[in-house]
């Protein structure tokens, strides 16, 4: 005798925005509840007050706040950049290649130019070099998949350490001082290429470049006549030549816009943050950009939220490393159980659990 299961699923045609907030906070609270059995279970600590810590040490004062706007600048940037490409289902994983060829172009120009030139066409420069570095880059594995049908994951997986070995051979010539085998502070004296104070804020240029790239974006992929090929192609190529769209174009138009952002993320990185390039400049974020804008949908401005908290995570754990003397993985431990617990809120967002029918 057949037994019927007791439960069944179904795929959601429709839900509302109201029902998936609600199903991503029950997620996120299910998470700090796990994320507190396990501080207490590992540590034997009150998980508030760890939960303080991290609060203090992301938003606790005033320099705290503008170093965690930042960062989340900087990891919006890269997620804005892999929006267009992951929405046409091109598995782009190459943006820590991009940043870092975007941020070579920008130390290149700020070394060699830096007293050559005044100093609003000076970031002019760098900002348009980074740019067409990162698109070019880009562009590389766009045009072989868009002929040649390459293996879009590899290829651009491959040229991240491609990437990295570039930028090394530059340190060679670039190291300071001589035999350390780092650029050390680019143009520190002159403060040449750097992105100035605004309105007496430190990284305010940052914020304003890369919320509106936030804002354009979002209207690119929403409202453009190009967004819209961008979905149909994602949806499948099939359907965008039988609807008259040149495929191959738009992959490799695609791809371009998404390298030149995250070029200009590396940009962003050497001019208005770190004001040096290494192998390390991308730091990660490229493979943390791709949870964004999952997490997100590819809207850009549910990327602020997402962005943030993943920042907010990250900067709390120093402050849990120095207030209890824990290694500052056990904030990552924190995050990555959050994480995991609204990813999974993405399947009930999706399908329907129901009890099964008698």
């Amino acid at each position: 005798m057949h037994k019927e299961p007791f439960l069944k699923m179904s795929k959601r045609e429709h839900i509302s925005w109201q029902k998936r907030l609600g199903i991503r906070f029950i997620a996120l609270v299910l998470a700090l509840i796990v994320c507190a059995g396990v501080i207490v279970a590992l540590v034997k600590m009150n998980p508030l007050d760890v939960y303080k810590a991290i609060w203090d040490g992301a938003l606790g004062s005033e320099r705290r706040v503008w170093m965690t706007l930042r960062d989340t600048m900087v990891l919006l940037c890269i997620s804005i950049g892999l929006a267009p490409a992951f929405k046409m289902r091109f598995w782009n994983i190459g943006a820590e290649g991009q940043i870092l060829i975007g941020g070579a172009c920008s130390a290149a120009i700020m070394i060699y130019a830096g007293d050559k030139m005044p100093t609003v066409a000076l970031l002019v420069v760098m900002f348009v070099a980074s740019a067409l570095g990162g698109l070019i880059w880009g562009m590389i594995p766009a045009v072989f998949k868009a002929y040649w049908n390459t293996n879009e994951t590899l290829f651009t997986l491959m040229l991240n350490y491609v990437a990295m070995q570039v930028v090394t051979y530059c340190i060679v010539f670039w190291e300071n001082p001589k035999g350390s085998n780092t650029v050390g502070i680019i143009n520190q004296a002159t403060q040449a290429g750097w992105l100035p104070e605004l309105f007496g804020q430190k990284y305010g240029w940052n914020l304003v470049i890369v919320l509106a790239f936030t804002v354009i974006m979002f209207i690119y992929l929403k409202y453009s006549k190009q967004g819209y090929e961008i979905a149909v192609v994602g949806e499948s190529e099939n359907t965008a030549r039988y609807a008259g769209i040149h495929v191959k174009r738009v992959i490799i138009r695609t791809m371009a816009i998404s390298g030149a952002i995250c070029g200009i993320a590396g940009f962003v990185i050497v001019s208005g943050a770190s004001h040096t390039i290494s192998t390390a400049t991308a730091g990660g974020r490229g493979f943390t950009a791709i949870i964004v804008a999952w997490l997100s949908k590819f809207n850009t401005f549910i990327m602020v939220a997402v962005s943030f908290g993943i920042i907010f995570m990250n900067q709390g754990a120093v402050q849990i490393a120095t207030q209890y003397g824990l290694n500052e993985n056990a904030s990552d431990v924190i995050l990555g159980i959050i994480l995991f617990f609204l990813i999974g809120a993405e399947f009930f967002i999706n399908y329907r659990v129901e009890r099964a029918k008698k």
